[in-house]
């Protein structure tokens, strides 16, 4: 998101005050206010990172709205906001400081909301190894059957998204997060007693009731802590969990699946109960790791808090440098229908939506039914779960290369296009195999495939930063993950048990799907490169007063300003 806002410009400086208690007053002259450090420059190129050559303890303060006298009332945190008195627009700190304290909410905030999306990946990802266990055929049901429990899944993973997110939003995710694992917690350790199809699919609907919303839940609770930039490449390592948890889920199952028997039971039901019951134990562990804001970490169990005052104010304030719409709300702040219904109406968000539906759809089946074909292909048990892993660490190399790229090359949809390029040759190869294909071949094609560039989170901070203000994140964010399960559950009839075990008519479906996401791309590019470039023409072409009368008056909010800009 960039806005054209003025600001004055300043030079780094020498003159820091160390004291968090020696703080100056909004009215000093211009003469008194401190020093801003020097905008950082775009690390913009084909290098992946770059080494920093600032001084560290040089000011790090960065330009903002909040040093324009014209603009400084305008975007002031209102009091309702939870950590306004931290709110500081003279508060000036170092380079060192804001290092040393980024990588105190990495180990603090970011390790712990790790913890959890692994343990619900973990929940999500031993469906895929039961199958290597004969759970359909102790079950008595077939694919399809098993396509119509993963569609019940997304469809009320789907449902629950907005539902979450309203909860979460009214009560805090500190809350509601830890109640949502314990929740579906109890509902995977009820796995271990599933009898047949109708117990399946009453548990595939509601682990999807109980852990829909969580992902948009964990992301804006983030948000309260990190720069938008920082967002982006912390969301890349918070999908890294996904990964691992496969990776982990593959050689857990390895061992827990061999005690098909013990008890007269299979394999498979032991690795529910394990599995859940670690879930659970995360569960709990989160009410206590979760505060509910920077400057709410205190209570009874942590007396002196995680950060300083002085740390407090340097995160609330550097956080609103970077986006002062992220304190119009206060966490624990409500949204009306009428505030959901105008955010849905919102028609500038409805590209990143489209996205969302369909980008995944051309890798989803191949993913989906990975285990399950390699059985077919003869591998055992031990085998088909070992397998996957190659194409998991492909995935996590892919996963942090474009997301890096993206904050690199400041693109989202030449970044988020790369999965359907890298989609396209591998499901034209799939069409070309018959049943004489090297089970090898095939396997290769299909790892490559499955181990693609994940670019959901480059699209999640993407519609983060084009939404603007807490309250038309909390949907948007939740409408853009139903879209994405909208397209999961397309994309579970495309292979059917009529197609197996090649699935040739599926593959054809999914090459069109990809020639169809490249042209989307160009077609969101292109839109929100023409709204952008309207704005200029318009914005540019008032005076310093016309464009100070427009932020005093203007009813516009949010993205609708015209002192906004889209990313793309």
């Amino acid at each position: 998101m960039t806005t054209v806002l003025r600001a004055f410009s300043a030079g780094p400086s020498s003159d820091l005050s160390k004291d968090s208690d020696d703080k100056l007053s909004s009215a000093v002259s211009l003469e008194q206010v401190p020093s801003l450090g020097a905008p950082v420059e775009e690390n913009k190129g084909f290098f992946l990172w770059r080494r920093s050559k600032r001084d560290p303890d040089s000011i790090a303060t960065q330009p903002s709205v909040f040093d324009d006298p014209a603009t400084v009332d305008l975007y002031r945190p209102p009091p309702v906001y939870e950590s306004a008195h931290r709110f500081d627009p003279l508060a000036r700190w170092t380079w060192r400081d804001e290092n040393r304290l980024v990588r105190k909410i990495d180990w603090r905030i970011m390790v712990w909301a790790w913890i959890m999306f692994f343990a619900l990946d973990l929940d999500r990802a031993n469906i895929s190894q039961a199958n290597t266990d004969n759970f359909l055929k102790d079950l008595h049901m077939t694919t399809n059957d098993f396509n119509t429990g993963n569609m019940l899944f997304k469809l009320c993973f789907l449902i629950a998204e907005l539902p979450s997110q309203l909860i979460s939003k009214r009560i805090g995710p500190d809350k509601w997060i830890p109640s949502q694992m314990i929740l579906w917690s109890a509902v995977s350790l009820a796995q271990f007693w599933l009898n047949g199809r109708s117990s399946f699919l009453a548990t595939r609907a509601l682990l999807g009731f109980m852990q829909g919303g969580f992902i948009p839940d964990v992301i804006l609770y983030l948000s309260y802590f990190y720069t938008r930039k920082e967002l982006t490449i912390r969301l890349a390592w918070f999908w890294v969990s996904n990964y691992v948890a496969a990776l982990v889920s593959a050689f857990l199952a390895t061992g827990i699946l061999k005690m098909r028997g013990v008890g007269g039971h299979a394999g498979w039901r032991y690795m529910f109960l394990i599995e859940g019951g670690l879930t659970l134990l995360v569960g709990i562990a989160s009410f206590y790791m979760m505060p509910p804001s920077p400057t709410q970490t205190r209570a009874w169990y942590r007396p002196k808090g995680w950060f300083s005052e002085r740390e407090e104010t340097i995160i609330v304030n550097r956080v609103l440098r970077d986006d002062p719409a992220k304190s119009d709300m206060h966490n624990r702040e409500g949204l009306s229908v009428l505030q959901i219904l105008n955010i849905l109406k919102d028609w500038r968000m409805w590209p990143l939506y489209i996205l969302g539906l369909t980008h995944m759809i051309p890798i989803n089946p191949p993913q989906t039914y990975l285990t399950l074909s390699l059985r077919n292909l003869g591998f055992n048990t031990t085998q088909s779960n070992l397998l996957t892993i190659p194409s998991t660490a492909l995935g996590i190399v892919g996963l942090l290369v474009v997301c890096y790229l993206s904050e690199s090359v400041d693109s989202r949809v030449g970044t988020s296009v790369i999965l359907q390029f890298w989609a396209l040759p591998l499901l034209i190869a799939l069409t070309t195999f018959t049943k004489e294909t090297s089970q090898w071949v095939y396997y290769v094609v299909v790892t490559l495939i499955t181990g693609y560039p994940y670019v959901h989170p480059i699209q999640v901070a993407w519609a983060s930063a084009n939404s603007y203000g807490v309250g038309t994140r909390t949907v948007s964010a939740s409408v853009y993950n139903m879209f994405v399960q909208a397209g999961g559950i397309v994309a579970s009839y495309i292979y059917r048990a009529d197609d197996a075990p090649l699935y040739l008519r599926g593959n054809k479906d999914l090459i069109g799907i990809t020639c169809m996401n490249i042209a989307l791309y160009f077609l969101t590019w292109l839109f929100y490169r023409t709204i952008n470039k309207n704005r200029d023409k318009k914005w540019n072409s008032l005076t310093p007063e016309e464009q100070q009368d427009y932020l005093d008056k203007t009813a516009d909010k949010g993205n609708q300003r015209l002192n906004f800009r889209f990313v793309y």
